[in-house]
């Protein structure tokens, strides 16, 4: 028997006239106990992800179909309504709310304060009973929270979705890039076969990257009731990843299609759909801290050139571009060249070839822990 249903939640009134509604696509049973959680869009103006979760919800069908669902899995193909409805000058905005200019991906309900008081004296020597107890408080503060804006409200009902899931993957993208995933310190190496099974180059760790992004609203806590609560088993029970699906153009379908695919098998061997999984691939790159992202900033206005590909290694010292000036040096342009502060793999870079003072124009990914990052390891 199918067990797909599609749910419709109706956001608040944002402005007279206007209403907004997020979808959401549910396969198998709540009553396993087991869950996915998995959504495309939050950045509303980042495409790829958008048709690697409608080809994941392809497969999904088929495997309905086929009785083949063994838990329950959440597929929200389009997250941001409210950006999706941003437009400027042609192009979506979808990456901060208009109202207010906050991003979309960042502030989220930090769950693990009052989930501490809450649970005092409640808990137990034993992790399953623990995971229970904690995920359905999180879902009692959930339900008495009243947020006030449109965002917000998006957020919430977001989180409200995701909370009590096993994994919970966040799909974006970045502006040219290879494909690489974000996920908590203390979710490696139990998340590797994600990142294996994606082809991730990079693998980007942190326990916190400040300001409370989506996936961490899931993870964090987990790590942090751990330490509230010393002697007590609570282990990182939420499996949250970004996953960055190379770049903004990279929309063609052997992309997507594999994305998709790798997606599918990565649950298959996780438990959540019936069937072997094909053999694990080997990781395509080690995980390194957030700490350790060296981004790359121009020290001038001009047009940028770039001198590394993506993929490529880079040294300490190394120039990865070079940014013209062409009104200088009697219109033969003066040129200023982009340095890393480290040694790593080059895996992302800017989409425009336009540059100012401090704009980040690409990201390289290194071993160790770069000082000066401070508490924000996200860029804006």
């Amino acid at each position: 028997m199918k067990t797909c249903t599609v749910r419709e939640h109706l956001l608040p009134e944002a402005a007279v006239g206007t209403e907004r509604k997020l979808i959401s696509v549910h396969f198998g049973q709540a009553a396993t106990g087991r869950k996915v959680y998995i959504q495309a869009g939050l950045h509303a103006d980042e495409a790829p992800g958008y048709l690697v979760a409608s080809r994941l919800i392809e497969l999904l069908h088929k495997a309905d179909a086929a009785g083949e669902i063994q838990g329950e899995i959440i597929v929200v193909p389009a997250a941001n309504p409210i950006g999706l409805s941003q437009w400027g000058t042609d192009t979506i905005q979808g990456r901060f709310d208009d109202s207010d200019h906050i991003n979309f991906n960042r502030r989220y309900d930090e769950l693990a304060g009052e989930l501490a008081e809450r649970l005092k004296g409640k808990l137990s020597d034993d992790a399953r009973t623990n995971v229970a107890a904690i995920r359905q408080c999180a879902g009692e503060i959930l339900e008495s929270r009243r947020p006030a804006t449109e965002a917000e409200a998006l957020k919430h009902l977001l989180l409200t979705l995701s909370h009590d899931a096993d994994i919970v993957l966040d799909l974006h993208c970045d502006h040219q890039a290879l494909l690489h995933v974000y996920m908590g310190t203390a979710l490696w190496p139990d998340g590797a076969d994600l990142a294996a099974q994606m082809g991730a180059a990079a693998i980007l760790l942190a326990k916190d990257s400040g300001d409370m992004p989506f996936d961490e609203a899931n993870s964090k806590l987990w790590w942090d009731l751990a330490g509230k609560f010393p002697g007590v088993p609570i282990p990182p029970a939420c499996l949250a990843a970004t996953i960055e699906l190379r770049g903004v153009a990279d929309t063609e379908a052997p992309y997507t299609a594999l994305d998709a695919q790798n997606l599918y098998v990565f649950l298959q061997r996780r438990g959540y759909l019936a069937g072997e999984a094909l053999p694990l691939p080997e990781l395509a790159a080690l995980a390194t801290p957030l700490e350790g992202v060296d981004y790359l900033k121009a020290g001038s206005a001009g047009i940028l050139t770039y001198t590394k590909q993506l993929g490529d290694p880079v040294e300490e010292g190394e120039v990865v571009a070079v940014v013209t000036q062409p009104l200088q040096n009697a219109g033969q342009g003066e040129k200023t060249p982009v340095i890393s502060k480290t040694a790593g793999v080059f895996f992302a870079r800017s989409a425009e070839r336009f540059a100012r003072p401090g704009k980040i124009v690409g990201k390289v990914a290194g071993a160790r822990p770069l000082e000066g990052k401070g508490s924000y390891l996200l860029t804006f």
